[in-house]
């Protein structure tokens, strides 16, 4: 199936490595002139220079700086078509020992960098070809998985952000819609690092709760993103989508 993403202009924040460097190297595989973003220069410089891309550093949970950010990022590519909202860590504390500071980074990190970012790419995705925005979630905005208590909080909010902001966006027809990822491995992420510290726990984790029995890949996940922020699914917004390997199910 051709996406028809050739000539798209794509800002991917959170976009250094991991899920976020996967999506922007499948957008520009797919031929989309891209644009990375992360908090800190010198990761997202080295990731944009390995894929001639363009890019801007700046922390979008601050609503100022993610202003600038998406400003910066519009200036290189001259416009704005997908936008890949990808800012955000399940790092914090245990569940249920969240003080309001800890609440509120997580907020910050898991919504607030999303609907940040919306808000000042908004009239520029107006403007745009077919545009599309996606929001990377997570399965613990919808159901205890065990997960710290303030990051799952916040993601059930971002999918319920997704949810509301459909109608709005789309009177712009600009079209909505977020992924909700399941335990996906890469080098240096959270569970490369559990897997260094309990190999057999992680196994036995894998083979009891998730039916597929194996982590995702951050590939597969841009494969999806890719295709929610393509023309073929045009009648889709407002919709979350799960990709877990059936653990929800299981």
């Amino acid at each position: 199936m051709k996406l028809d993403l050739a000539g798209k202009r794509s800002l991917i924040t959170g976009s250094s490595r991991g899920i976020g460097l996967a999506i922007a190297t499948a957008l520009a595989r797919e031929g989309s002139r891209v644009c990375l973003n992360a908090r800190d220069a010198g990761p997202v410089e080295a990731a944009a220079k390995s894929l001639g891309a363009a890019w801007v550093n700046g922390p979008m949970d601050d609503e100022t700086e993610a202003g600038r950010c998406v400003e910066e990022a519009v200036t290189a590519l001259g416009g704005l078509d997908i936008l890949v909202c990808n800012v955000g860590t399940g790092q914090s504390v245990p569940p249920g020992s969240e003080d309001a500071a800890e609440m509120a980074r997580m907020f910050a990190l898991n919504l607030y960098s999303a609907s940040n970012a919306v808000r000042s790419a908004r009239p520029h995705l107006a403007r745009g070809d077919q545009p599309a925005v996606v929001c990377i979630s997570s399965i613990a905005g919808h159901a205890a998985i065990g997960a710290p208590t303030g990051y799952a909080t916040a993601k059930a909010a971002l999918n319920s952000y997704v949810a509301e902001m459909a109608r709005p966006l789309a009177k712009e027809t600009i079209r909505i819609n977020a992924v909700s990822p399941g335990n996906i491995y890469f080098e240096g992420g959270a569970w490369w690092q559990r897997q260094q510290e309990d190999a057999a726990g992680v196994t036995a984790m894998l083979e009891s709760a998730v039916p597929l029995r194996r982590f995702g890949q951050p590939y597969e996940i841009a494969d999806l993103v890719c295709f929610l922020a393509s023309p073929r699914t045009a009648f889709i917004t407002g919709s979350v989508i799960i990709a877990d390997g059936g653990q929800l199910v299981g």
